[in-house]
């Protein structure tokens, strides 16, 4: 699970919970920054013992994960040896598919974009057509942002296997598909309009494309790519991405863009309900007489918000948003509600201060002592769903998600 701390966890010095123990000293190393991070600090923090951090970090440094970054003077004593992250030993992807466009990004260990595709996509075209696009799309991603010659095969000038043009892993890695001799890929996140099985990576009936229910999304693309792949809602992903980056407490990360949905962090933690069916936030009915949306029912927040979008009035757009937010805010008594997505990120100016009106008229009717719940725009923008799905891969690593 996501956690807000590491050190709030702690250790256990049991060879069992090693995974566990690195991730906790890997959080703490990429927290760090360039400045790192002594052994002392590391077992202070997780309640380690300084015997098993100094195994720990050796391992790392053997692995590439991690390196020297200086020494710090002690308060007594010689100085100590600080150690940091190497961002750059591990890369995964992020995939965005939205009804209408494919976006791909390439992050490093620490979360940095690295590289980014987009392209036009019809989520409608069918299975075959879309995982071809994501096939081809990585592969491009990969060829352009490797370092060093690359040949036709897929390896690059030093050998090393590398997922190539048409995503063939010539020679798999247990962990990880190389791209050349420092650089390696963990894996491809797939995010895209629910509902979906994320635990399967099995998707459903996607809201106006049923010819998607019952797909195996995963394992279609883990076949062709040759890595690790893991496929969530656009909406998880990108609450991830945000928790991973530092929002804190409980939150909704409401988007807005071709669909509307919500992604739920509770506690610290993704909600993804029993079925992975929590936050389609878009299909809450607040008319009954309403217009008709492509899940079957009339009224809908989604089918309201774009069809006040269709016909220019944003403001109304915006109002509409705000119903929805202000009913999920009261429901899940949230610390603030970040909006995100494509149509936002091209007005926020009216958005963000729009559903801020309508959840501080409700706040003022309730006599919240406290006053309204805070709307921000989320960041990092229109790529956020695209870098929360890298994070699928990438936060599991660090002991932040539950993958």
């Amino acid at each position: 699970m996501y956690r807000t701390n590491a050190a709030a966890t702690g250790g256990a010095n049991l060879p069992s919970l090693r995974s566990h123990n690195t991730a906790l000293v890997l959080d703490l190393l990429r927290t760090a920054g360039a400045d790192g991070i002594s052994r002392l600090e590391l077992a202070e923090r997780t309640g380690l013992t300084p015997q098993a951090v100094s195994k720990i970090t050796a391992r790392l440094r053997a692995e590439g994960l991690a390196t020297e970054a200086g020494r710090r003077a002690s308060t007594g004593g010689k100085p100590r040896t600080v150690l940091r992250l190497v961002p750059e030993a591990g890369h995964a992807i992020g995939v965005h598919l939205d009804r209408d466009e494919l976006r791909a990004v390439l992050v490093d260990l620490d979360g940095t974009v690295t590289g980014e595709r987009r392209v036009p996509l019809d989520l409608g075209a069918g299975a075959d057509a879309v995982v071809a696009a994501v096939v081809r799309e990585t592969g491009r991603l990969l060829t352009d942002g490797a370092e060093g010659p690359r040949t036709a095969d897929g390896f690059d000038g030093t050998g090393a296997a590398a997922v190539g043009p048409e995503g063939a892993r010539p020679n798999g890695e247990p962990h990880g598909t190389r791209l050349n001799g420092v650089r390696t890929l963990l894996g491809v996140g797939v995010a895209l309009p629910g509902p979906l099985d994320h635990d399967r990576g099995v998707l459903h009936r996607v809201t106006g494309f049923p010819e998607w229910d019952g797909f195996p999304l995963r394992d279609a693309l883990a076949r062709r790519l040759g890595v690790p792949v893991v496929v969530d809602k656009d909406t998880n992903a990108a609450a991830l991405g945000l928790a991973v980056a530092g929002e804190r407490g409980s939150f909704v990360y409401v988007h807005l863009g071709t669909g509307l949905g919500a992604g739920l962090v509770l506690g610290g933690t993704v909600h993804r309900g029993a079925r992975t069916g929590a936050g389609e936030f878009g299909h809450q009915v607040v008319q009954l007489d309403g217009p008709p949306c492509p899940c079957g029912n009339r009224g809908c927040v989604e089918a309201l918000c774009l069809a006040a979008i269709d016909q220019g009035d944003l403001p109304g757009a915006a109002r509409v948003l705000g119903v929805g937010a202000a009913n999920l805010a009261a429901l899940l008594d949230i610390d603030r509600v970040l909006l995100g997505g494509r149509t936002v990120a091209r007005a926020p100016e009216v958005f963000v201060p729009g559903v801020a009106a309508v959840l501080d008229a409700r706040a003022r009717r309730e006599g919240a002592p406290d006053g309204a719940v805070p709307v921000t725009l989320a960041p990092p923008g229109a790529r956020g769903v695209a870098e929360g799905a890298a994070q699928l891969l990438l936060a599991p690593i660090f002991g932040r998600a539950d993958g």
